[in-house]
């Protein structure tokens, strides 16, 4: 009996045998060697990633408003597309934490061989003598398959609070857009202005280097002819280099935010546009109140609802852990099928439950109060921090945007006192060099100082952006019935004005609505042309903000001349007035100034451009008083 208890010694290769074969095939499968990346694959990588950053792009076929180019940085900013991809992302998690709560159906199906036959045999336990002979009930080979139906209560509490989670996940990744997009419309804003600057100054930027080259050559031209002495030549080309250089600086730095500007909206390079030239909206210190910008801001920012949404990720969790410590209640049920001939029932259905619990876990109960009370304190103290350092920056935004605006007055009349210089250095410019260096100095001086004003009014907007970004205002609509830049842009139009108005107790940039100017000029030397003289007096209007037109409501600028004889020179005087199309008169004013007796039509072109300028802010005043003199009802 004890000979057929031995067991029968297989065939089949010892263990080391398999376990070194296995060892050999694991090894040759993990070596691994460093392949570098090929240039043929760096440059294809390259071409479609340039295809890719500016696919679907709609040309630019016309002048860009402000409101366009945030409806093209909306819609093509790769990082505001990253955002975007962040958020679905989000979402898809929580489709999956959800999906974690629903009963697991396992389904399984196997295949079976043995070299030898599965069974055994069994001995009494007092006398250890042999009851049963031995035997089998499983076949040497047999397939199997299975279902199997399962929910346990505490897998579906634990993935019920990180679903939860993964929602405030969501809810975190749209404030980061929300903080991005406000971003970019402070960055668009402050780069349309100072490109839009840049663009209104560029045509006469160039027009002061052809006369400045000009005179270069004249001086270097007098200079070999012995007319000029080679150091008063020298100093006259070192004052026009000089000139020369300050406006190509003021010049260079607005052109840049050109590129930051093609950048936000995501134009390939090389792209050219133009900006919509209209008039522009007159910031002024509106009404604020302080503490209502606060509680905004508060209320608002981005950064302070993540905080928000953490504090309740971090009550999850807490819940979560408390949750993990309840016993484990398993139910399950399910089909079963087994081709063992042996077997009495080929096929059965199993139900089940069962309990367990971790006892050593309870131990843990006061290590998880003390966590989630300092993870409570912590979430607290970020909030707060975080809140004060909101405030603070709400606080310093509207500081520097009151700056802003003086320095904005300040650069304008800078700009209005220079202009007027130069008005009067042509008026009184001779054919002389030192006449004519004097007259280009005055003119770069000038031309840089509009684009200090340029720089200063470029400088407010980016301060008042700053507002608008410190208080979480969304300038942009949640919700647009289309996706096309038209309607994009006239959505963003009307949104603007909404989010404005929660920030200023009267909304801060508004458009400055003013009369159009009819200009007029009478009793001009014979010789001198009308239309120079005017045209030149409305450049000066132009330029300083207001609008041109003729007849209708437009009031009436006159200048008349008046030629005052002396030995030498003529005192002359223009007799400015202006007055509504009914002829009321709103100002009266007479400009006196020095000029020789036999003016130029340029020096009487600078002449009355210098005394337009002398009453340039009563004009501003009159046109937009009568303005909204007109409008009320």
């Amino acid at each position: 009996m004890r000979e057929r208890l031995n067991v029968k010694k297989s065939k089949l290769p010892a263990a080391p045998t398999w376990a070194a074969a296995a060892i050999a095939v694991l090894l040759a499968g993990c070596s691994v060697t460093p392949v570098q990346v090929t240039p043929e694959e760096v440059a294809q990588r390259v071409q479609n990633d340039q295809a890719q950053m500016y696919k679907d792009h709609v040309p630019v076929a016309a002048a860009i408003s402000y409101s366009d180019a945030l409806a093209r940085a909306l819609k093509y900013n790769l990082d505001y597309r990253l955002k975007l991809m962040e958020s679905a992302l989000a979402r898809g998690l929580l489709d999956v934490s959800a999906a974690d709560m629903l009963p697991k159906l396992v389904a399984d199906a196997g295949y079976n061989d043995r070299s030898n036959d599965s069974g055994g045999t069994s001995i009494g336990i007092e006398d250890r003598i042999v009851s049963l002979r031995p035997s089998t009930s499983e076949e040497r080979t047999h397939y199997y398959g299975r279902a199997t139906l399962s929910w346990n209560a505490l897998d579906f509490g634990l993935a019920y609070y990180r679903a939860k989670q993964s929602a405030e996940e969501v809810n975190i990744a749209e404030e980061r857009r929300r903080k991005i997009l406000q971003n970019i419309v402070q960055e668009v804003r402050n780069a349309y202005w100072r490109a839009l600057g840049a663009q209104r100054l560029l045509a006469e930027a160039d027009q002061l280097a052809i006369r400045i080259e000009d005179a270069l050559g004249k001086s270097r031209e007098a200079e070999r002819a012995g007319v000029l002495p080679p150091t008063l030549g020298l100093a006259y080309q070192r004052a026009l280099l000089d000139a020369m250089t300050l406006v190509n600086l003021k010049r260079q730095e607005m052109q840049f935010a050109k590129r930051e500007l093609a950048a936000l909206m995501s134009l390939p390079p090389g792209t050219e546009f133009t900006l919509v030239d209209s008039p522009a909206d007159k910031l002024v210190p509106s009404t604020l109140d302080i503490d209502k910008l606060e509680r905004t801001a508060l209320e608002n920012r981005p950064e302070l609802r993540e905080e928000d949404y953490k504090a309740r990720i971090s009550l999850s969790e807490t819940r979560k852990q408390i949750a993990a410590l309840f016993p484990s209640l398993n139910l399950y049920a399910g089909p079963r099928y087994n081709s063992n001939d042996l077997l009495y029932n080929n096929s059965w259905t199993d139900v089940g439950v069962s309990v367990s619990m971790d006892l050593f876990r309870l131990a843990a109960i006061p290590a998880i109060k003390r966590t989630n009370e300092a993870r409570l304190r912590n979430d607290e103290a970020r909030r707060l921090a975080l809140s004060m350092a909101v405030i603070t920056q709400v606080r310093v935004a509207v500081e520097r945007y009151k700056l802003a605006v003086v320095d904005q007055e300040l650069a304008a009349e800078s700009s209005r006192v220079d202009q007027r210089m130069a008005s009067v250095s042509r008026a009184g410019s001779s054919n002389r060099l030192e006449s004519e260096l004097e007259s280009l100095r005055t003119d770069s001086r000038a031309l840089v100082s509009r684009f200090q004003l340029a720089t200063a009014y470029a400088a407010t907007q980016a301060s008042y952006a700053r507002v608008l970004n410190s208080v979480g205002i969304d300038l942009l609509p949640d919700a647009v019935t289309g996706t096309d830049i038209p309607t994009l842009a006239k959505a963003i139009g009307k949104s603007l004005l909404e989010g404005e108005k929660v920030v200023f107790v009267r909304t801060a940039a508004v458009q400055t609505a003013s009369r159009p100017i009819a200009v007029r000029v009478q009793n001009l030397p014979v010789g001198v042309s009308e239309a120079a003289v005017r045209g030149a007096v409305e450049r000066i209007v132009v330029r300083n903000d207001l609008q041109t037109a003729q007849g209708g409501d437009a009031l009436l600028l006159t200048l008349a001349f008046e030629r005052m004889e002396s030995r030498a020179t003529a005192r002359a005087q223009w007799r400015v007035t202006l007055s509504e199309p009914g002829g009321r008169q709103l100002l009266s004013q007479s400009y006196v100034s020095f000029l020789p007796n036999a003016p130029t039509e340029r020096a009487l072109a600078a002449f009355a451009e210098a005394a337009t300028l002398s009453v340039i802010s009563d004009l501003r005043r009159l046109a937009s008083d009568s303005a909204s003199v007109a409008q009320k009802p």
